[in-house]
């Protein structure tokens, strides 16, 4: 019991988080705009193909067909 008083006093005594002001210079920036439309398309494509990609090339045969040395 006396535990959870102790964590229920650390969670009620924190103090928020202070946000970051906008700037509107940064945020409209054409390229952050263009990240923020690419980033979820380069997540998948690292899923999809690039890491069983590595996986199979790390396991024989084609761990020697790569010449992939530890």
């Amino acid at each position: 019991m006396a535990a959870v008083c102790a964590l229920m006093g650390m969670v009620l005594s924190a103090a928020p988080a202070i946000a970051e002001e906008y700037d509107s210079k940064d945020s409209g920036h054409p390229l952050r705009i263009v990240g923020y439309v690419l980033h979820p398309v380069g997540v998948t494509l690292d899923y999809l193909i690039l890491r069983p990609a590595f996986w199979v090339g790390s396991h024989e045969p084609f761990r020697t067909l790569f010449g992939r040395t530890d």
